[in-house]
């Protein structure tokens, strides 16, 4: 009798069974002849979105001709045939010799004796240099959808105003919200963080992270994920899609000559008990989001106007405020004629160079958890075919949600904050101080960012939020990311994670691994042994990170040389830059400060020691 078997990319479905390629050619796994025919030319597709089964694969495109025919642009992805599904000899070569991404993260965290010699030797440069070209590899340049548009159009390159975005939207005339898989409806968002992500007990996280880190992520990222909702789905205030010192100087000119002094190229200030903080909203009037009711007087004015929401993001304004305004001081005397404006733009620079830095050898490299040390050394790119220049896109902003790092609450200097005596309380920053505030927060451990179950109610809605816009702006299934970044997808929800109360959840909410939705499934993937979260995090967020750092214009060789930071000194600043450095030259004394909490207690850091 024969069997008819329904292709759907690689693989087939036949009567609600669903077998791989190599068994489809084996009889699936039977006795019997099989045909395999194109889905489209069968009664079962009727008249649906051919596009909507995501036949293509290996990042081919579907193109849609009348109803029920396709077609799979293959070019440049190494594969042809009807669903890009067939090798071409190369990629066979270079499939067949490609480690496992399990298998290089277990490498790169282990041996240290092998590490400890490579990390001292040019072999540290070869392997930086792969990292990054493989990792930048995976983010198109220039950029190919957004979030408007399922198709190349001027603009997805031009228009800077929407998020760009890797995969095309869900057709709108799918069976199914996530394509033809899964269940008619998904499951409400309220309840699904409810059930999976919420918080039950705090979780901390494995590899140590801390408050200062946590922080640091979201100061960081602020600078680039500016969601303009006012403006429609999927729109970004930032006129630059990546690092610009946004948060520090604002993200318009207006703003950012509101927040300058115009004199010595220096930002306003005010001083209290002798120290430097970002001045009030009297002084330096630009709009920041407090709670109506809350003085001018009594608002900081900062780059970003949401940072008077949480203290640590204050404490990071303050810290780059009196930072920018050292390198300030620096550059005078290194530049006696200069004016405020060459001194201004030139600290701008170094602020973003030493920026950059930490976020590469101190925040990724403890992200990562490699024993490779990782190097900022944008010298490693100039010989190879490497593109200058980012575009945020929405799947970065999306699994950037990292909300289970928030503690249940602040323990600062013996005291114990809840959330409604630490939000929006710009008092927490000056009476404490910065010292404290550091000492304090590299000290308290982060909650675990993968697994589920460790979202604070306080900051639930957020993850609500997240998984509204994804659906409005219809984003492809978790799968398909996975197979977007040369990821096995998942077969079921066993295999993708290991609590057993998630996955039965998960099988109830949508009916099919294949319809799960991209940002519960990078909150709720299991995570890797002792790691803050799991596979997909690391192998879809590397790339963005990366690429978006190191395609910044300081680091293309038209901007990288001493004359672009104000000559050798400016320069050293920037290629010395640390976090200790960073607080410690910026406070009266050096307290602990890292973004991983301390394993023993061992006392202050000494200034003489930087």
């Amino acid at each position: 009798m024969m069997k008819i078997i329904v292709v759907v990319g690689d693989q087939f479905i036949g009567r609600g069974e669903k077998i791989t390629v190599g068994e489809a050619v084996n009889g699936g796994g039977k006795s019997g002849r099989v045909d395999v025919l194109d889905f489209a030319k069968t009664d079962i597709a009727g008249k649906v979105n051919p596009c909507c089964y995501f036949p293509c694969q290996h990042w081919g495109v579907c193109v849609r001709y009348g109803e029920d025919r396709y077609e799979c642009d293959c070019t440049r992805t190494g594969y042809y045939g009807k669903n890009c599904t067939i090798p071409k000899f190369w990629t066979r070569v270079h499939d067949f010799l490609k480690p496992r991404p399990d298998v290089v993260h277990y490498i790169l965290t282990h041996f240290h004796w092998i590490w400890d010699v490579i990390n001292h030797t040019f072999l540290r440069d070869v392997l930086m240099r792969l990292v990054l070209t493989v990792r930048s590899n995976l983010i198109p340049s220039p950029p190919t959808f957004n979030s408007k548009y399922g198709y190349l159009s001027w603009e997805s390159y031009y228009n800077l105003s929407y998020y760009t975005r890797i995969l095309p939207p869900v057709p709108e005339d799918c069976p199914t919200p996530i394509g033809v898989k899964g269940k008619d409806g998904l499951p409400d968002p309220e309840l699904l963080v409810e059930s999976l992500l919420k918080r039950r007990t705090f979780r901390p996280d494995p590899q140590g992270s801390n408050l200062m880190f946590a922080f640091f992520a979201q100061h960081f990222t602020h600078q680039f994920f500016k969601t303009y909702n006012r403006m429609g789905l999927g729109f970004t205030k930032a006129l630059a899609h990546g690092v610009d010192a946004g948060h520090v100087y604002g993200d318009n000119l207006q703003r950012q000559l509101k927040l300058r002094l115009l004199h010595d190229g220096k930002l306003k200030y005010q001083v209290i008990d002798g120290e430097m903080y970002p001045p009030t909203v009297a002084e330096a009037p630009v709009r920041m989001s407090y709670p109506p009711g809350v003085a001018p007087e009594d608002q900081i004015a900062i780059g970003q106007e949401v940072f008077g929401l949480l203290p640590g993001l204050g404490l990071y304004a303050t810290l780059w405020l009196r930072e920018h305004n050292r390198v300030c001081d620096v550059l005078k005397v290194e530049h006696p004629t200069w004016d405020d404006e060459q001194l201004f733009q030139t600290a701008r620079l170094i602020i973003i160079g030493e920026t950059i830095r930490i976020v590469i050898e101190e925040y990724v490299q403890h992200l990562s958890g490699y024993l490779l040390q990782l190097k900022f050394d944008p010298n490693l790119l100039f010989n190879t075919d490497f593109q200058y220049g980012n575009r945020i896109a929405l799947e970065f902003s999306q699994l950037y949600h990292w909300h289970p790092l928030m503690p249940d609450s602040f323990f600062i200097n013996g005291d114990e904050l809840n959330y409604p005596q630490f939000l929006f309380n710009t008092s927490v920053l000056t009476r404490y101080g910065v010292e404290k505030l550091v000492d304090a927060f590299s000290r308290q451990v982060a909650g675990q960012i993968g697994g589920g179950y460790n979202i604070h109610s306080v900051v639930t809605p957020v993850a609500v939020g997240a998984i509204k816009e994804s659906r409005q702006l219809r984003m492809q299934p978790f799968n398909e990311y996975r197979k977007r970044f040369n990821l096995k997808p998942y077969t079921s929800f066993r295999e993708f994670t290991d609590n057993e109360e998630v996955a039965l959840t998960l099988e109830e909410f949508y009916g099919d691994i294949d319809a799960l939705e991209f940002y519960p499934g990078m909150l709720l993937e299991k995570t890797r042994s002792g790691s803050i979260f799991g596979e997909s995090m690391v192998e879809m967020g590397a790339p963005f990170s990366l690429k978006g750092l190191l395609g910044n214009p300081i680091c293309s060789p038209g901007y990288w040389k001493p004359s672009t930071f104000g000559g050798q000194v400016g320069f050293d600043i920037v290629n010395s830059a640390t976090l200790q450095k960073l607080v410690c030259l910026n406070s009266r004394t050096c307290p602990y400060v890292a973004f991983r909490v301390p394993q023993s207690e061992k006392g202050d850091i000494r200034t003489d020691e930087l």
